[in-house]
């Protein structure tokens, strides 16, 4: 299976290289109930082509809601720390940016929704990561019921992906321009 889904990482990484600069998720994710309702949300700060989450962050703080960033650990586990203001993230591992503050691993159990990065969906909420493991491992501990979206764009949900056992699935896909809920 890995071959399988190195290549298909491979077309959608290449794809996603050929779109203009990532259009953001604001609008999409405040037309939704669970957003708004949501107190504590997990997120991450896009970067390059990816759909932009800035604003959305921005906007969660504005209105005091708690979000966790992820931190990449060096075993390519994830923690979880506070949101601060944009300018008070530091570099993290792979040029991600990250909070100052590691409430560790299991912070993620805390959340009402989780967001989080693919590069595609299929139609039965299996996810496409970037092939680290990091995300399928941190989704893991998310608490029962809560629910779990990747933020794709529209062309990124796809009928078939390729998976393995231990690919944990997502509910929905947010899109720059809607919420797909996926079976």
């Amino acid at each position: 299976m890995f071959t399988a889904k190195a290549a298909v990482r491979q077309s959608l990484l290449d794809a996603r290289r050929s779109l203009p600069p990532g259009k953001g998720l604001l609008d999409s994710a405040l037309a939704t109930g669970e957003v708004q309702r949501a107190r504590r949300i997990a997120l991450y700060v896009s970067r390059g082509r990816e759909p932009q989450t800035g604003s959305l962050i921005d906007w969660l703080l504005a209105r005091d809601r708690d979000v966790l960033l992820p931190i990449l650990y060096a075993d390519n586990d994830l923690g979880w720390g506070l949101a601060p203001g944009a300018a008070d993230l530091v570099p993290g591992r792979l040029g991600l940016s990250e909070p100052r503050v590691d409430l560790g691993s299991d912070a993620i159990a805390t959340v009402d929704l989780v967001i989080c990065p693919a590069l595609a969906v299929d139609r039965t909420g299996v996810r496409l990561g970037r092939g680290g493991g990091s995300y399928d491992r941190a989704l893991g501990r998310v608490a029962p019921g809560v629910p779990v979206w990747a933020a794709v764009y529209d062309t990124e949900i796809l009928d078939h992906l390729p998976s393995d056992p231990h690919d944990q699935p997502v509910h929905a896909a947010l899109t720059p321009t809607g919420l797909v809920r996926l079976t």
